[in-house]
Order: structure tokens, then sequence, then C-alpha cells
């Protein structure tokens, strides 16, 4: 009889020992569900958590629009957005194309009455600006046959008239927005190096003009053309960048955005 006693004892103690744990068991995943759920909400990171996009408005000629490139899709832009979301403080880069071929100074100015850029233009962190060319070229066209330098100068005379209007524009829609100014380059330097000076005159000239306002800054892209060893233009006239004249004209336009663009943006 009391071997049986014991035994019971033992069987009791034993069932009650594994209904515990089951308990035990049971609760576990309940008390590891709370603490998933408890990680999920504290990991969840709200939207306002990430940068906004940097707002990038491009202005200007066909080296806005992108003629000569093979991707048709606005030049040196797409290689610029992907050097500006390689930066860390970046989430990603928002880009406004209103390039258009053969724009000259009087026409953009024109333009930058359109109520949707003015709109795109205040809401920006950074205005891209290429313009000038077409005002150079309208010289050579009216002039081929008697071409005078006295003809560039006049021409660029205006030309800086028409560029502080613009850049006083641009300033009156958005005062904080950082402005860009492409240069001009000779892509007829290997025949027609007389243009360099030329070119160089009208660029020394966008640098004064800018120079009258805060948060302008000019990219140079001159020397790129005229001492790449590579083919940078394009072949179907050997007057717009190609591929990698775009490739290399966005370096250039980067190298003063990370300087200027992305660290103010970083740190607001």
């Amino acid at each position: 009889m009391f071997r049986k006693i014991v035994l019971l004892i033992i069987c009791t103690a034993t069932l009650a020992s594994c209904t515990r744990q089951a308990e035990v068991v049971k609760e576990e995943p309940k008390q590891q569900q709370k603490s998933e759920i408890g990680l999920q909400t504290k990991e969840a990171i709200p939207a306002s958590f990430f940068p906004a996009p940097l707002k990038v408005v491009a202005i200007g000629d066909s080296l806005t629009e992108g003629v000569g490139s093979s991707h048709k899709n606005g030049g040196y832009l797409p290689y610029l957005k992907s050097l500006l979301e390689e930066e860390t403080f970046l989430h990603t880069a928002q880009i406004s194309n209103y390039g258009k071929k053969g724009n000259r100074t009087d026409q953009l100015l024109r333009r930058l009455n359109n109520p949707e850029l003015k709109q795109e233009i205040a809401a920006s962190d950074a205005v891209i600006i290429t313009i000038g060319g077409n005002d150079v070229m309208k010289v050579v066209r009216e002039n081929i046959m008697n071409l005078q330098m006295e003809q560039f100068v006049d021409a660029r005379i205006d030309y800086e008239t028409r560029l502080k209007e613009i850049i006083a524009k641009v300033r009156s829609n958005n005062p904080n927005t950082e402005i860009y100014l492409v240069g001009l380059y000779n892509p007829f330097s290997k025949f027609f190096s007389e243009l360099d000076e030329i070119m160089g005159s009208w660029n020394s000239s966008s640098e004064m003009v800018l120079a009258e306002f805060e948060n302008t800054h000019f990219i140079q892209i001159g020397d790129v053309f005229k001492n790449s060893k590579e083919d940078l233009l394009f072949t179907e006239d050997y007057f717009h960048p190609n591929d990698r004249g775009y490739e290399l004209i966005a370096a250039q336009i980067y190298k003063q955005m990370e300087e200027y663009s992305i660290k103010e943006y970083a740190y607001n």
C-alpha cells in the first residue's frame, strides 16, 4: 500500500510539473509575440525622418534638353541625378527639365514668365542654366561672310544685360535657391581656334554678372572639351556633346553642387 501511495504522489507531481511546463511553453510565444510587436513599433520610422528630395530645376537651351544624347532623356541630367543620389545625405534628387533646343537669352527670358516654371523655381533647391551658345551662333550665322570681332563684342554686351535679367528673375522667384550657370565651350576648337577667345570673353562676362548676385556659381566646361583626348562631340553635328561629353559636364556641375547645394541641404 505504501508503495502505491508513493507511486501515486510521484505521478501526481509529474503531471503537475508537465502542466506547468506546458503553461510556460504556451505563455512564451505570447510574450515573444508581444516583444516582437513592441520591437516593430519601436522600429517603425516615420516618413518625416527621411529627407525630402533635393529639387533641381534645369533651364536653358539644347544642352539642357539633351540634343546629342543617345538616351534622349536630358543630356547631362541623368548623370547628375546618379551622382547626387550616391550622396549619403540625399534620399533622392528630383530634377525638372525645362531645356529647349535653340533657346537664346532673349527667348529664355520670356519663358521665365511661364507660371508653371515660376512655381517650379520657387520650390527648388537649385537652378541650373545652360544659355549663351545660340547667342554666339546667331552672330556667326548673320555675319558668316564677313565676321569681325566687334560683332561679337556688341552681341556680348547685349548678352550681359539679358543674362542679368535672367538671374534677377530666377532670384525674385526664389531668394534662396543656388543658381549654377554652365559656361560656354568651343565645339570648333580644332578648326576655328579664334572662337576660343570669343567664348572666353563671354564666359568672363557671365562670371561678372554672377558676381552681382549671392549664391550663384559658374561651371567652367570649356577646358573639358578643349583639352580632352576623347571624342566628346555628337558625330551628326559636331556641335553638341555626345554621351561622354554630357557625362563630363555633369561631373563639373556636381563638383560645385557638392560644395554648395549638398552641404547646405545636409545641415538644414
